[in-house]
């Protein structure tokens, strides 16, 4: 398991994560918390390369606003 980064903010329904270095996973890749609970999947990489953003569609029973500061891990 590898750290993603933290929640930043949420934008259009998405959790927008920034990463910790520029070792980024493919979309696709499951989010997991640090109770690794699975909060979401991977839809975009975007931002500068050496530090990117991820944007994370949550699942159904993750709620947005209880995201925010969160640090998600890769699965």
């Amino acid at each position: 398991m590898r750290r993603l980064g933290t929640v930043t903010r949420t934008a259009q329904g998405l959790a927008i994560v920034r990463c910790d270095d520029a070792d980024v996973p493919d979309v696709g890749t499951a989010a997991v918390d640090e109770s690794l609970s699975t909060v979401g999947r991977v839809v975009d990489v975007f931002g500068p390369v050496d530090r990117p953003y991820l944007a994370v569609s949550p699942d159904d029973r993750v709620g947005l606003p209880d995201l925010l500061g969160t640090k998600l891990y890769a699965r």
